[in-house]
């Protein structure tokens, strides 16, 4: 092996990263495309010819050969916070109020305000220079891995090459920053599926998200994802601004929004706020508001954060997009729950990144309160820019002899007398046989964040519901005896039904959590589950705990506590369900976490008021994680009470009691910390 051709590859790798930072970064390509090409199939062939060659920073490795079947979690060594909202100047005046007294009395404070990119955050690990691992956000501590999909990202440096004098080593560090797809490559991408026959992605953010979760990088590396870094993580604090921050990115060869502004006070914040916000519909991109940080990374550190966000820093959110349209038809729509809803079948209308043709009325109340008839002339808003909702009719072109919208008495699935709870405005189909309400709970059943059952959507399930394949979850594990009746279907092939039932195997595997999100009890959302699971440990468990004990989990409240009584009391074929999916070979128990005797181990604790390194939720699991209980309402049997800022009527009480009261300062102790 000649030098010549070491030297070859190596200019080969550095002359293509080059154009590519050139084309993705600054959009100032410098060769054709074919050119680009030709350099990368010469590349290609070398390493072809010398495959000991290949290194994992190579232009050709980019896109992964091997599909990911799991996106596995990783911990985040820096917690990736979220941001506190503001709305309009008074939330910025007030959010300067509050870094001001956080400091020295008479200290001065600079700004830095950068447009908040609509797209998916992302942290990226670099070690000794080149990329090691990429995670979502997640929970703000554990994201899922997901770097086999961010190497496609050509705007994203595999390593860096840029040449920089510091006072201090730039081999290990963090960036983090926003995925995003921009407005025209989002349009094509959803010319191309309408073409196709798939479903549209709603907005350019949606598409940026869901394409960081697809299992083959090939296909991620055909979608027009970007990125926009913010911010760099060094173990050392050796960065004294966020200004510095991003000029350091930005020498590194990272992409950089240039749409920044440096603020001498809180009404040049202002001011900049108003200017990006008028600028939003010329941007190539989706923005949804401007961030603000204090520059100063030393008053970064002394202001601090709360358990969720920074105190430093807030996000400025902009008005909602609005557009005419005119109702063409209202409609009532089943739930998986039974809840019939009213949706508006509208004029289709761009707006805030995608066309929307239907918005959700929610209830018949919703209706009387706006007046919302069919024919009017509707102001249409997109909720946080995701969710389309009529803000208001234009009662002045009102078509004539137009009528007031009345419920259903009958469910429009199935043709049930419709039943309306006293304390509710919603109204529902009891009937559990109802078509919409089956089709409903499977869907959410096989869904990515339930069960995951690659290639069970929607239109599938629709189909086999109406072949009379499937009535219940267990009915999907059955499938595999009906293979041969599943071949003869006109729109399967033997490749794609062997594929899902294999995908069907696949989900036994999933956890107790994920199994009872599956299972769609109202208001049991993956997080709840998550907590009953972890608390209970297994299902006989769950069904036999009462109220006191499940409304004792911290955030899991009554409406929950009731939920599950009537799932697991109320309906005996829940529970019929429940037992052939244990014999399917479901898993309906958490594997048991070894706890080691501690100070926590037997004690129960109530927690009250306002902590500043913890959410109630936060601190509740730090406590059971140590063999701790927690409970909601301080009694003889309390052990302690966790007291915050601004505690309630549950001080007075454990006082009364002598109960013994812990500040966060003594909790942390008792914690290690």
């Amino acid at each position: 092996m000649s030098d010549k051709i070491l030297k070859k590859i190596t200019e080969l790798r550095e002359l293509i990263t080059k154009h590519e930072y050139n084309y993705y970064v600054l959009s100032q390509p410098t060769i054709s495309d074919k050119e680009y090409d030709m350099l990368m199939k010469e590349l290609e062939k070398i390493e072809e010819e010398n495959p000991g060659l290949i290194t994992l920073d190579s232009p050709t490795q980019r896109v992964g050969k091997d599909l990911t079947k799991e996106f596995k979690p990783i911990a985040h060594s820096i917690p990736m916070l979220s941001l506190a909202n503001t709305y309009n100047e008074e939330d910025l005046i007030d959010f300067d109020r509050k870094v001001k007294e956080a400091l020295p009395e008479g200290e001065k404070v600079t700004y830095v305000a950068e447009l908040k990119i609509d797209g998916a955050s992302i942290s990226i690990n670099y070690k000794d220079g080149y990329i090691s691992s990429a995670a979502t956000r997640g929970d703000g501590n554990v994201g899922e891995d997901v770097t086999a999909n961010i190497k496609t990202i050509k705007s994203v440096p595999l390593k860096i090459i840029t040449k920089i004098k510091t006072s201090f080593p730039l081999n290990d560090f963090i960036v983090r920053g926003e995925i995003f797809m921009d407005i025209e490559g989002f349009r094509k991408l959803n010319k191309e599926r309408e073409k196709k026959g798939e479903k549209l992605f709603a907005n350019p953010r949606n598409s940026a998200a869901g394409t960081l979760k697809m299992q083959d990088p090939k296909i991620v590396s055909a979608r027009p994802l970007n990125i926009f870094v913010y911010s760099l993580l060094l173990e050392s604090d050796k960065l004294n601004s966020q200004e510095e921050n991003l000029a350091l990115l930005k020498k590194l060869g990272f992409n950089v929004n240039p749409t920044y502004k440096i603020c001498k006070n809180i009404n040049e914040v202002i001011n900049v706020c108003h200017q990006f916000e008028n600028m939003r519909d010329s941007l190539s991109y989706e923005i949804d508001g401007a961030v603000i940080k204090v520059n100063s990374i030393k008053q970064q550190k002394i202001i601090g954060n709360i358990a969720k966000s920074p105190k430093w820093a807030v996000s400025y959110k902009f008005k909602a997009k609005q557009e005419f349209t005119r109702i063409k038809k209202i409609i009532w729509q089943v739930g998986r729950t039974g809840s019939i809803t009213p949706v508006a079948e509208m004029e289709p209308v761009f707006l805030a990144g995608s066309t929307v043709s239907r918005a959700t009325l929610h209830n018949i109340e919703e209706i009387n309160r706006k007046d919302i008839r069919e024919g009017d002339k509707v102001v249409l808003e997109k909720g946080g820019d995701v969710i389309p909702k009529i803000i208001s009719v234009i009662i002045g072109e009102r078509p004539e002899k137009t009528k007031k919208v009345l419920p259903p008495e009958f469910c429009p699935a199935c043709g049930n007398k419709v039943f309306k709870p006293k304390d509710e405005v919603a109204i529902y189909c009891v009937n559990i046989e109802c078509p919409e309400q089956t089709k409903g709970k499977l869907i959410h059943f096989a869904s990515r964040g339930a069960m995951d059952i690659e290639g069970l959507g929607e239109a599938l399930i629709d189909l086999f519901v109406e072949e009379k394949l499937i009535y219940n979850f267990d009915d999907i594990y059955t499938l595999k005896e009906k293979r041969e009746k599943l071949i003869s279907i006109e729109r399967l092939g033997e490749k794609s039904v062997d594929n899902l039932l294999a995908a069907i195997e696949e989900s036994k595997k999933k956890s107790f959590s994920k199994v009872l999100f599956a299972l769609g009890i109202r208001y049991v959302g993956s997080g709840a589950a998550k907590k009953l699971a972890d608390y209970f440990l297994n299902i006989d468990n769950l069904i036999k705990a009462d109220d006191e004990k499940i409304s004792a989990i911290p955030e899991i409240g009554p409406s929950i506590s009731s939920s599950l009584r009537t799932y697991f009391h109320n309906n005996k074929q829940n529970i019929e369900t429940i037992k052939n999916l244990i014999k399917h070979g479901l898993n309906f128990e958490e594997q048991k976490k070894e706890i080691k005797e501690s100070f926590f181990t037997g004690k129960t604790f109530v927690i009250t008021g306002t902590l500043s390194d913890y959410s109630r939720d936060t601190a509740g699991n730090e406590i059971m994680q140590r063999g701790g209980k927690i409970n909601t309402s301080v009694s003889k049997n309390t052990d302690f009470l966790l007291c915050g800022e601004n505690p309630g009527s549950k001080l007075k009480k454990a006082e009364s009691l002598e109960v013994k009261i812990l500040n966060e300062k003594e909790f942390n102790k008792l914690l290690g910390r």
